[in-house]
């Protein structure tokens, strides 16, 4: 670190005096660009100005350095030079001259066109836009993010409105004044415009029992008018997201709540969580499609939770910004599977009780979870602590051998723990109690305003230990910290249902898939083309030798298809041939015979006769209609 400790007390000084300014021009953001100008107070000696590294949320590096560009700093009406650290690229060296009191510093960010990932991913179309504000901002090295003050503005292009949970100062035209917050508060805000706009209003909650005072806002931005065209029933179902969520919870963690839905093809799809809003993007017609809304239904559920299981409550290693350090703070990730695990299962629930999903939807999106845990290969070398730890790494890992690989199975093997322990809870109390009531106890407390009560293993086990005694310190530890051959299926089978395999698709199975996805018989995924997207490492198709990125050609001296090959599959049953597949591997062919008879299987949850239905009662709606 080059400041010193005289020149850093000198520069707090100075930025306690007066909030940063940052003026971000967006009305170029149709052409990805969006320009950056900042004011910020400072003292005269050496300054190291950070950009934003670890993003919260992120759970990994991902601050798109690479699309910062032109950055130029100037003081006293002169340019001042800069310099990158040579060991830490998010890093700025500046030597402030005397008499300099204050320093303009501008540059332009890039959004990059149609790419995949997080918010550094694809995030502008013509028609709309969203900011996070990580991307445009840069923070002096040594500084609490909690302690700084950012004096925020923002231009939009000349017709487009917004939505934001940023509190608003004022506006005139195009351009909007932000009211000061911390840098915290300002990262933790992003800013969703466009064109086609639309804000729905989806009702107010009470705190603690209050009269209702808390508002919630879905903001729809999309490529066309038409995606803004949602039915008086979804948006129904939403209102009823926001009471469910209330009641699952009993209090509310911020001052209003703000869904940042992004409906577009050319933007990455994804959902981050943050403390007032949530940043949600997914294909321009979700809402006015059933099957899209259907297969996206636990989206905003799963981001709305996460503003109680990972902001409000937050393990202490994913702790970043303003509390235990700036965001160039690593975060350790060893407890995601309650940070996302959790907030999965949650939201699972959520979406049925509000009835985005119908009972049938969410049993066989939990068989598809199931199935896909149960036969992964990687189980028996990596425990699931490790795929939380590695997440950094692992949202970036290809999805070849995926089943031997284990990537953020956090996610979805939290579904499944977290379901054995509402199941443990309700059968140990013999009913009176369920996750519900630790939810209250958790999440709960006063609220109406953002806060942060960091957790750790301990804390957890205690909250468990308050609503049901049990020994839940070794029933998690088993779970998250061993290996094993199968995934943890308690919470199905002692729940009043099994999993089981038959010959017909669910029509949540057939809407996911894009081509063929034979795992559970042949073993392999396969494209409308023939492309061999993954293989299951102890599937038919693996033990004949056959590996992912190839491409099927023919299949028994045919031309392929995937119609024909699913029909061979199922002919297979009577036919003691083994199937032959011819594949193409580079710029070589070879012939691989599959020795497979079992017919085509598919995952489906059973209902076990003459026992309790706890999984119908779980996902029962609480709030009365």
């Amino acid at each position: 670190m080059r400041i010193s400790i005289v020149a850093l007390m000198a520069a707090m000084s100075a930025f306690g005096q007066a909030p940063i300014r940052l003026r971000v021009d967006a009305t170029d953001a149709p052409r990805r660009l969006f320009h950056v100008q900042m004011t910020m107070p400072v003292s005269p000696g050496p300054l190291t100005l950070l950009y934003p590294q670890w993003i919260p949320g992120e759970h990994s590096p991902t601050g798109p350095i690479t699309n910062m560009v032109g950055l130029k700093v100037q003081g006293g009406g002169k340019t001042i030079a800069w310099k990158r650290d040579s060991a830490n690229m998010f890093a700025f060296h500046i030597d402030v001259p005397p008499d300099v009191t204050s320093l303009d510093v501008a540059f332009d960010f890039i959004s990059p066109p149609e790419a995949g990932g997080f918010t550094s991913a694809a995030a502008t179309t013509t028609e709309l836009a969203v900011l996070n504000w990580n991307q445009v901002l840069l923070y002096p090295e040594g500084s609490q993010p909690d302690d700084l003050q950012y004096q925020a503005s923002l231009r939009v292009p000349n017709g487009w409105r917004y939505g934001t949970a940023l509190p608003i100062a004022k506006e005139s035209g195009n351009e909007i004044d932000f009211q000061p917050a911390p840098l915290t508060t300002l990262i933790d805000s992003p800013v969703q415009a466009g064109k086609h706009y639309r804000t729905i209003d989806l009702g107010t909650v009470g705190d603690l029992g209050a009269i209702d005072t808390i508002p919630h806002f879905l903001h729809l931005a999309a490529d066309s008018d038409r995606a803004l065209e949602v039915s008086d029933e979804v948006i129904g179902k939403y209102r009823n997201l926001v009471k469910e969520a209330g009641e699952l919870f009993g209090s509310e963690h911020y001052r209003s709540y703000h869904f940042l839905f992004t409906l577009s093809n050319h933007v990455a799809h994804f959902g981050l969580e943050h403390h007032e809003s949530s940043d949600d993007r997914d294909d321009e017609r979700t809402l006015i499609d059933g099957d899209k809304l259907r297969n996206t239904a636990d989206l905003l559920s799963h981001e709305f939770v996460h503003s109680w299981n990972g902001k409000f409550r937050r393990p202490r290693g994913l702790i970043s910004g303003g509390h235990d350090g700036g965001y160039d703070t690593p975060m350790k990730g060893d407890l995601l599977w309650v940070y996302e695990g959790l907030t999965e299962y949650l939201g699972g629930v959520l979406a049925a009780r509000c009835a985005l999903w119908r009972p049938e939807d969410y049993r066989d999106k939990l068989a598809i979870t199931a199935a896909q845990l149960d036969r992964e290969a990687g189980r028996e070398w990596r425990p699931l602590e490790d795929t939380a730890v590695a997440a950094q790494f692992l949202y970036d890992a290809g999805g070849d051998y995926s089943d031997y690989r284990r990537g953020i199975d956090f996610y979805p093997e939290g579904i499944l723990i977290w379901l054995d322990v509402d199941v443990t809870i309700r059968q140990l109390s013999k009913g009176k109690k369920s996750l519900d009531d630790f939810c209250h106890v958790f999440h709960g407390g006063p609220g109406g305003t953002p806060a942060l009560k960091p957790y750790d293993f301990a804390d957890v086990v205690a909250a468990l230990n308050g609503i049901q005694p049990y020994d839940w310190a070794s029933f998690l530890n088993e779970r998250v910290n061993t290996t094993s051959a199968h995934a943890p299926l308690g919470g199905i089978e002692h729940g009043g249902w099994k999993l089981a395999y038959n010959g017909d698709q669910s029509e949540f199975f057939s809407a996911n898939e894009e081509g063929e996805n034979l795992s559970y018989s042949l073993g392999l995924k396969v494209k409308e083309d023939g492309f061999v997207a993954d293989i299951a490492m102890a599937g038919p198709a693996g033990k004949a030798g056959i590996s992912p990125a190839t491409r099927i050609v023919a299949i028994n001296g045919r031309a392929f298809t995937t119609t024909i090959l699913r029909e061979t599959v199922s002919k297979a049953v009577t036919d003691t041939k083994p199937i032959e597949l011819l594949i193409r591997e580079g710029e070589y062919y070879k012939t691989y015979s599959v020795d497979y008879h079992g017919g085509e299987k598919f995952p489906h949850l059973v209902r076990v006769e003459n026992t309790p239905d706890l999984l119908t009662e779980i996902i029962a709606p609480k709030v009365k209609k």
